[in-house]
């Protein structure tokens, strides 16, 4: 039979001290036996004692190494596109610091080849590089990270809106309005993606990156809305749910205050994956032309249109399709470090040297109590 809770000290071995040969059996049973989980556990408890929820979520974010890197790499670029070329806030103009604006025609340098050079470090006129006609290759990558950036964030909010209030409408109400509204979601599941924003880009040609975005928005929110559906059929039933009935609050209080913020972090979570997998879409539909269109750019129609020079000008084709790995993987990372943080069973990982200086760092009795002690 096994014990669980604090124990006296054995004396079965003459000179055990409390903090000498107890904390050595301890490790020794638990590096035999598997059950070194116990001690991370009351690790992992100690630390946690006394934070709210959003403490403990914030801090296993900061020790997750990729997302942190993730966040200062997404970071600099979203501040590099928007600095360098400038950008609109409708009727203002936001100058930026490069000297060429993405629709500049400039005399060609260096025969059109990147002037860049690392040793010794030198920006020169064109760091990217300029193609057949002379328009600088770093303002329009710039101007095109800003519109794929834009896209991405707006299709990021349309699609969790969306997916959200009707993932909680369904699983909160249920059965008729239930089944409509996950009818509906599975017409736009089975309806391939990319062959619907096809057809709907190509409808809408040239209305402009903001129709579009739209337009992918409303396209990518049935993985959501069933993830929200299904949290929301579980904590309908709980007690807090049903006590806000009791004391009269309405339907709707109901799922915005009260049973959605407890989806936020698969709500988040999704999000996340959501806008990393948006800015291949935008790349996909503008290389087949039917995306953003000129005198506008994106990352996916600077490769669309510069594929042909692949060979004898690649840097006309490698500096879009870098920033758009960039920013891939960084949404990526971050995503997948903000499911581990709100995920409760997801705990930090402990070397045996770090193990061993956390338990004897604890209290004599929470070392007593991470032990698995067999009774003979």
């Amino acid at each position: 039979m096994t014990s669980l809770g604090p124990i006296p000290p054995q004396t079965t071995d003459a000179g055990a001290g409390p903090d000498g040969e107890d904390a050595r059996n301890v490790f020794a049973l638990n590096e035999s036996g598997g059950e070194l989980e116990h001690a991370e556990n009351a690790i992992e408890m100690k630390e946690v004692e006394g934070l709210s929820l959003g403490r403990i979520v914030l801090r296993r974010f900061l020790r997750h190494k990729a997302a942190m890197i993730s966040v200062v790499v997404f970071a600099l670029t979203v501040v590099l596109a928007f600095s360098s070329v400038g950008f609109d806030l409708g009727p203002l103009h936001v100058p930026g610091w490069w000297r060429w604006a993405f629709s500049d025609i400039p005399q060609p340098v260096n025969g059109t080849a990147p002037t860049l050079r690392l040793f010794p470090f030198r920006l020169g006129e064109h760091p990217f590089g300029q193609d057949s006609i002379g328009k600088d290759i770093f303002a329009q990558v710039m101007r095109g990270t800003q519109v794929s950036l834009m896209i991405v964030f707006v299709v990021g909010i349309t699609s969790t809106v969306i997916g959200t209030i009707i993932g909680a409408v369904a699983g909160y109400f249920g059965g008729y309005l239930d089944s409509v509204l996950m009818r509906i979601t599975d017409l736009f599941i089975i309806v391939p993606l990319l062959l619907f924003a096809a057809i709907v880009a190509h409808i809408f040609s040239g209305a402009g990156a903001l129709v579009l975005a739209l337009t992918l928005g409303v396209l990518s929110w049935t993985s959501l809305a069933r993830l929200v559906r299904g949290e929301v059929l579980s904590l309908r039933e709980r007690e807090f749910v049903e006590a806000a009935r009791v004391a009269g609050a309405s339907s709707a209080r109901i799922i915005f205050r009260h049973i959605l913020p407890n989806t936020v972090g698969v709500v988040t979570v999704s999000a996340t994956l959501t806008m990393s997998t948006t800015i291949l879409l935008e790349t996909s539909l503008s290389y087949l032309g039917l995306g953003v269109h000129a005198p506008d750019v994106s990352l996916g129609q600077l490769i669309g249109d510069y594929q042909t020079a692949f060979t004898t000008r690649p840097w006309l084709f490698w500096w879009p399709g870098v920033f758009i790995i960039v920013i891939a993987l960084s949404v990526n990372f971050i995503g997948d470090g903000l499911r581990d943080a709100f995920d409760p069973r997801q705990k930090r990982a402990l070397t045996r040297k770090a193990r061993r200086a956390r338990v004897r760092s604890l209290p004599q009795q929470d070392v007593q109590a991470s032990a698995v002690v067999v009774e003979r």
